[in-house]
């Protein structure tokens, strides 16, 4: 999300509830703050008088503001609150205790709250969680997180998005970063099987450590440009291009397989041409990710060690059982191989006209 288009969206929950009456619900919004302080997070909760009362079933909603009637509510406004709200620390669930007296807002018509959390140490990476009036499917909760006295993210929760991760600037922060985006690497290749079949097509043949090392990395290499080319939005095709465009270099790949002959091997050049194709792909997975602003190339770099150790995982099993069969039978390795290239530019065709023809899937 653009920073434009953030703070566009601040400022239409902003006029929306101060241009409507009292009396009606004024805007589905809730708030919440996040300040990482050194060894300390801090939490404020504001929200709407008239979520609250329904979801306590106060009828008079304007008795949430005197400061008597909402001491008697007290306990029941906090519980509300703080028990739709989850926060994890360094992928631990933190309670959150000790919460401040309810505070009437009534120039805003809402109620506020707040906590105090003592870490042991400084936190690499913060999760807010929230699902705040589940009872108003327009509702919103806009989370503002702060390092320090600075405003470093800004994110809007609701009923299709209920959690948002921030990876502070600190020397665990990076290190969160870095295992987040190498596991996702490693799932997104292991789990993506048009990537996989490509690199198996250009494995069919065989060859010594060398030339597969070679094709290999020329994947990786062609792959990481194009990937941080689209993930930081300089250059990034659209998906309707790009998904089709890779079924096709699997069905090149296993018709090459099929008509090569003694000469020069020219997988590299395979693997880094498409390889180019192949990275567009993985950017739109990476993307979907949120990229914490202040450790893009740690996300980017991380992600790609995490592709490239799915693919050698996968190499070093493939390429093992086809060196086997071939120690075993030569014939029996060229069968293999011939067999294997007929079902890669099947897939490939499958997907290609899946893509093309039914782009929201095949029934």
């Amino acid at each position: 999300m653009s920073a434009r288009t953030t703070m566009r969206g601040w400022l239409i929950a902003a006029l929306v509830a101060w241009s409507i009456p009292a009396a009606a619900h004024p805007a589905p919004f809730s708030y919440i703050d996040v300040r990482l302080n050194g060894a300390a997070v801090e939490l404020t909760v504001v929200a709407h008088i008239y979520d609250l009362a329904h979801d306590l079933a106060v009828t008079d909603v304007s008795k949430l503001l005197e400061p008597s009637d909402l001491a008697v509510q007290r306990e029941r406004v906090t519980s509300l609150l703080s028990g739709r709200l989850q926060l994890t620390i360094d992928g631990v669930a933190t309670a959150i205790n000790g919460w401040s007296p309810p505070e009437p807002l009534r120039d805003r018509q809402s109620i506020r709250i707040g906590a105090r959390i003592t870490l042991a140490r400084p936190p690499g990476v913060v999760a807010v969680s929230a699902l705040m009036f589940p009872y108003d499917p327009a509702h919103q909760t806009f989370v503002n997180i702060y390092d320090a006295d600075a405003l470093m993210k800004q994110a809007i929760l609701d009923k299709d998005r209920i959690a948002v991760d921030y990876y502070a600037g600190t020397t665990q922060g990076t290190f969160a970063v870095v295992r987040k985006f190498i596991g996702a690497g490693i799932h997104h290749i292991l789990i993506g099987p048009d990537h996989l079949l490509f690199l198996i097509g250009l494995l069919l043949l065989g060859g010594s450590l060398r030339q597969l090392v070679l094709v290999v990395s020329a994947f990786t290499a062609a792959h990481s440009v194009t990937l941080s080319l689209a993930a930081l939005n300089i250059f990034s095709p659209p998906a309707r291009i790009v998904e089709p465009a890779i079924a096709l270099s699997i069905i090149y790949v296993g018709a090459d397989n099929l008509t090569v002959g003694g000469g020069r091997d020219v997988r590299a050049w395979i693997a880094f041409g498409f390889g180019l194709v192949h990275g567009f792909g993985f950017a739109g997975v990476l993307r979907e990710m949120d990229l914490p602003a202040r450790a893009l190339g740690w996300s980017l770099l991380s992600f790609n060690v995490g592709v490239e150790i799915g693919q050698l995982v996968v190499v070093v099993a493939v390429a093992s059982a086809l060196s086997a069969i071939r120690a075993r039978s030569e014939m029996l390795g060229r069968r293999v191989a011939f067999a294997g290239s007929l079902v890669v530019i099947a897939a490939g065709a499958f997907w290609f006209i899946e893509r093309v023809f039914f782009p929201g899937g095949m029934a």
